[in-house]
C-alpha cells in the first residue's frame, strides 16, 4: 500500500533551525527507504515565501506495521521537527 504524508513543521522561533540540524539524519533514513523500495517520492512543503514548512513524502509498505514502525523511527518525528502528520493511503492514477 502506498501512503501519502503531509507533515507540518513547528512554528516556533526555532523551528528552522531544528529542521536543518536534523535535516541530515532525515535524509540518511529516507535513503535507507529508498534502497528497500519504501520511499518513492518526497520533498519540503513551502511556504508561499519559499521557506520550507513542512514536508510530503510517498512511501510503499507491505503492512500496516511497516507504517507504524516508520512513524515511531523518522528522526524529524523522532527530534520534535514536525507538529501536525497527516498520513492517508494513497492510489495512484494509471494515466
Amino acid at each position: 500500500m502506498k501512503y501519502v504524508i503531509h507533515a507540518y513543521d513547528h512554528t516556533g522561533a526555532d523551528a528552522l533551525a531544528r529542521r536543518m540540524t536534523v535535516r541530515p539524519h532525515h535524509f540518511d533514513y529516507m535513503r535507507q527507504l529508498k534502497e528497500t523500495g519504501q520511499f518513492l517520492l518526497g520533498g519540503a512543503l513551502l511556504s508561499p515565501e519559499g521557506t520550507m514548512i513542512g514536508s510530503m513524502i510517498l512511501l510503499e509498505f507491505d503492512t500496516e506495521s511497516q507504517l507504524q514502525d516508520y512513524l515511531k523511527t523518522d528522526p524529524y518525528i523522532i527530534e520534535g521537527v514536525w507538529d501536525k502528520v497527516d498520513v492517508k493511503p494513497f492510489r495512484q492514477a494509471d494515466v
